[in-house]
């Protein structure tokens, strides 16, 4: 008889046919009803009953996982690079593995939080917003296709009112130093990039061993040396019970008052008030952020008047690609569970 699976994430078709047969499939979830379309109740009655439990972005908590237990869950993967929508330590009480899809958003991560650090250290935002205002723009023309025969065309004199003055010329990243709080996958697909661009890349992980770090061509640094050396310090931190608001006032006390700080992690692992304030009071010279303490981000939020941040809607892990990379890794999880092999994305608890 062939085993039951509740599958809720894409999956690469070939997988699929291989799965096909050891395993019945029931679309489940957001696969069956669309993104966002789900509650925990829905998930929880649709996925009962079946060996295997495969979800994407469904909420799962202890309730949940015990009747699915129950009702005869042996394997349950969640598809997602930390699986903090489910009850991790309802599924190790249950005595089941939980398999999750580590690092697959790396590339896509990586790539937009080099990007946020060109657009801080270039003014990018801040220029490209203040010309669609209408700020530092010429006056209209008749014929916009018109144009005199000048080989240095420019925005005028340098002058108070030029937009250099406005925005500031900002600086290149090459020969700065990057410090990486957080050097799993995401922040090693960062120190790879930054190095390519010539920067000075530094990383604190209390976890990663010293020569790991330095195998990458990345300097291993305690946290104090960390934030007083780096001229950008990007966060790759997990939302743990030992990260929640660990960075604080004390970090921006250390770091020097013309570094940047961005996060494309988690908004919980900084304390929300103090960042505010340090960037009020320009104890660091300004932030890119795309993740939030809620959201939708509340539209008085100070930091979207704030000139010296850039706020992006929780976007830098989304791709075309992250669900391929995904689904590659769950198949093979769920492929080495119905072959009784060994699997290598098995999530451990943390403290």
């Amino acid at each position: 008889m062939k085993k039951k699976l509740a599958l809720c994430t894409p999956l690469p078709k070939e997988m699929v046919e291989q799965i096909k047969e050891y395993c019945d499939i029931s679309i489940c979830g957001e696969l069956k009803h669309g993104k966002g379309n789900v509650s925990e109740y829905m998930t929880r009655n649709e996925c009962k009953n079946h060996e295997l439990v495969v979800l994407g972005d469904e909420y799962a908590g202890t309730e949940t996982i015990q009747l699915w237990a129950d009702t005869g869950m042996k394997f349950i993967g969640v598809a997602k690079g930390t699986p903090s929508t489910v009850d991790c330590n309802a599924i190790a009480e249950a005595g089941i593995q939980l398999s999750y899809t580590p690092g697959r958003n790396r590339v896509a991560v990586a790539e937009y939080t080099i990007g946020l650090m060109i657009a801080v250290a270039r003014n990018i935002t801040l220029s490209c917003t203040g010309l669609s205002r209408g700020e530092h723009v010429g006056a209209p023309m008749d014929d916009i296709y018109d144009v005199p025969d000048i080989k240095n065309v420019t925005f005028g004199p340098l002058d108070a009112k030029h937009p250099f003055m406005d925005y500031g010329i900002g600086f290149e990243l090459y020969g700065k130093k990057l410090g990486i709080a957080g050097y799993g996958a995401i922040g090693r697909e960062v120190a790879t990039r930054a190095l390519a661009l010539g920067m000075d890349v530094s990383a604190y992980d209390p976890y990663i061993s010293e020569d790991r770090i330095r195998i990458d061509g990345v300097k291993p640094a305690s946290l104090d040396d960390m934030l007083r050396e780096s001229d950008i310090v990007s966060i790759h931190l997990p939302v743990l019970p030992s990260t929640k608001g660990m960075v604080n006032r004390e970090w921006f006390q250390k770091m020097k008052p013309t570094a940047y700080l961005i996060n494309t992690a988690r908004a919980a692992v900084i304390d929300q008030k103090d960042f505010v304030e340090a960037l009020l009071d320009k104890r660091i010279a300004g932030a890119a952020l795309d993740v939030y303490w809620k959201e939708p981000v509340p539209a008085n939020h100070p930091v979207l008047k704030m000139r010296n941040v850039i706020c992006t809607p929780h976007m830098a892990g989304l791709t075309t690609d992250v669900d391929s990379w995904s689904g590659v890794m769950m198949g093979e999880e769920i492929l080495a569970y119905l072959k009784n092999e060994p699997r290598k994305y098995i999530w451990k608890i943390r403290s």
